[in-house]
C-alpha cells in the first residue's frame, strides 16, 4: 500500500516556519515514497478561525510550491462524524460525560453544555515506533483523562484528528516533536475505535541562536515576513530541508526535485535545529546569483516599483537594466535592491550617518582627497578604467591606496560604504555633471 501523508496545519494565525518545515518534510516523503501528499486543514476551532487566514496559509504552500493531491479537506465539515464518534465513546463506556468542575455526570448521551472526557485506562503501557526517534512508550498511569468534546458541542484536537486519519485511511503523520506527548492519547482513540494505528514521525524542535524555541513572541518566525522581505521560495524550501536533515553527500545547496532523490526520514535527527538566518541568507544568495537575468528582473519587479523608496517618475529601468548586471550578484535578498541603486533615483544620496563618520573622520585628508578626484574628474575621459585610474593616483597625493582612497568617493556618490562597483556605476549609469555635484556637495557638509 502507497503512504498516504497528512499535513493538517490550523488556520489561526500565519504559517509559521516551524509549520512550513513540517509540510515539506511531509511533502518530500509522499514524494520520495510515491504516496499521496494530502492537506486536511484543522479548523475545528470556531471561535479563532477565520477565511481570510485559511487563504493566507494555502497561498503560502502554494508559493513554497508545496502542492497537494488532496484537499484541501476542512475538518470541521466532519462535525457529524466527529459527534457519532463520541456518542459511540460515550455509549461504549470509554468516555463519559462531564460538567464545568470537572466533575462527571451520569448519562450516556450528548447534551448541551455538557463536555466528554475520555476515561483513561490504568496499568497499560502504549509503545509505538517513530521513524525518527524509534521506540516510544508511555505508561497510561502518568496520564489523565482528558477531554475530547467541548462543552459549546465541537471536538477538540485530538479526537478531531484520529477520527480524520482514521476515515482518510492515513498512513504516516510526520510532525513537530512538541505533539510527542500527544500521540498515547490519539492512539487510545483509535484503539477505541478499532482501527490501525499510523506510523509517526516527529521532527526536531526549531530553536533560535540562545537555544530556545522559536516563538512567534521573540523570533521572526512567519513564512510571510521572509516572503516580504525578498527571499526566493525555492531557497526557503532548500534550507528548511536542511533543518533537522542533511544530505548524505554534504551538498546543501540543491533543487527540490533533487532532494527528493536523496530524502530519508529515519536520516533525520533528533537534536533540535538551529534556524540560522545567516546561513538561509546564504543560500538565499546563492539562488538569486543563479537567476537568469529575465528572471531576476521579473522577481524584483515588485521591490523597484510599488516599494522602492523614491519617486516613481525618477525610476529609469534601462539604467535600473545596467545596474541589475552589477549588483545581482551581491544582493542576499531582494528588498536589498533598493539600498544598492536608491541615489540614482533620488535627488540626493540618503547618507548612512555611520558610513559619513567612518570615511570623513579626518575632514582635511577627505576634502583634499575629494578636491583632486574632483579636478581630475573635470575633463577626463568618463570610462571606467580612467576613473579608476584617476582616483587612485588622487589618492597617492594623500598617502591612500585605492581601497582607502575611493571610500569617502563612494560616500559621497551614493550614501553608503557598501554598494554596486563604484567605477562601473559612475561611467555607465551617471553623468560627469552628477558625480561632481555630489562630491561638491559632500565636501562643503565636511
Amino acid at each position: 500500500m502507497k503512504p498516504r501523508v497528512r499535513f493538517a496545519p490550523s488556520p489561526t494565525g500565519f504559517l509559521h516556519v516551524g509549520s512550513a518545515r513540517t509540510a515539506l518534510f511531509n511533502w518530500l516523503y509522499a514524494r520520495a515514497t510515491g504516496g499521496t501528499y494530502i492537506l486536511r486543514v484543522e479548523d475545528t476551532d470556531q471561535e479563532r478561525n477565520r477565511p481570510e487566514l485559511t487563504q493566507q496559509l494555502l497561498g503560502e504552500l502554494e508559493w513554497l510550491g508545496l502542492d497537494w493531491d488532496e484537499g484541501p479537506v476542512f475538518q470541521s465539515e466532519k462535525l457529524e462524524r466527529h459527534r457519532e464518534v463520541v456518542q459511540t465513546f460515550l455509549e461504549d463506556g470509554h468516555a463519559y460525560l462531564c460538567d464545568n468542575e470537572n466533575r462527571e455526570v451520569e448519562g450516556s448521551v450528548l447534551a448541551e453544555g455538557l463536555a466528554v472526557r475520555f476515561r483513561m485506562p490504568q496499568g497499560k503501557t502504549i509503545s509505538f515506533n517513530d521513524l525518527v526517534r524509534g521506540e516510544v512508550a508511555f505508561n497510561t498511569d502518568d496520564l489523565e483523562d482528558f477531554v475530547i468534546w467541548r462543552s459549546n458541542g465541537t471536538p477538540m484536537f485530538l479526537l478531531a484528528n484520529a477520527v480524520d486519519d482514521a476515515d482518510m485511511g492515513i498512513t504516516h503523520a510526520i510532525r513537530g516533536e512538541d505533539l510527542l506527548s500527544g500521540v498515547p492519547k490519539v492512539l487510545l482513540l483509535l484503539d477505541a475505535m478499532g482501527v490501525e494505528h499510523p506510523t509517526y514521525a516527529h521532527l526536531p524542535l526549531l530553536v533560535n541562536e540562545q537555544r530556545k524555541k522559536l516563538s512567534k513572541r521573540r523570533d521572526d518566525v512567519a513564512v510571510g515576513d521572509y516572503r516580504e522581505k525578498g527571499f526566493l521560495p525555492e531557497a526557503m524550501v532548500n534550507y528548511l530541508a536542511l533543518l533537522g536533515w542533511g544530505p548524505p553527500d554534504g551538498v546543501e545547496i540543491r533543487s527540490l526535485s533533487e532532494i527528493v532523490k536523496i530524502f530519508n526520514i529515519e536520516d533525520v535527527n533528533k537534536a533540535a535545529a538551529f534556524f540560522d538566518i545567516q546561513k538561509f541568507e546564504h543560500i538565499n544568495s546563492s539562488y538569486l546569483r543563479d537567476l537568469s537575468k529575465e528572471d531576476f528582473m521579473n522577481r524584483v519587479e515588485p521591490w523597484i516599483g510599488g516599494k522602492a523608496p523614491w519617486p516613481e517618475e525618477n525610476f529609469d529601468p534601462e539604467k535600473f537594466s545596467v545596474m541589475a548586471d552589477l549588483i545581482q550578484e551581491k544582493l542576499r535578498t531582494l528588498s536589498d535592491t533598493p539600498r544598492f541603486v536608491d541615489f540614482l533615483f533620488l535627488e540626493e544620496p540618503d547618507v548612512d550617518e555611520d558610513s559619513w563618520k567612518k570615511t570623513m573622520k579626518d575632514p582635511q585628508v577627505a576634502d583634499s582627497l575629494l578636491g583632486h578626484i574632483a579636478d581630475s574628474f573635470e575633463e577626463c575621459e568618463w570610462e571606467t578604467d580612467v576613473l579608476k585610474d584617476l582616483v587612485t593616483k588622487a589618492g597617492e597625493k594623500v598617502d591612500l591606496k585605492l581601497g582607502k582612497a575611493q571610500a569617502p568617493l563612494r560616500v559621497a556618490v551614493t550614501g553608503r560604504t557598501v554598494g554596486p562597483p563604484l567605477f562601473e556605476t559612475m561611467s555607465c549609469c551617471m553623468t560627469r555633471e552628477e558625480v561632481l555635484k555630489r562630491i561638491s556637495d559632500a565636501r562643503k557638509s565636511l
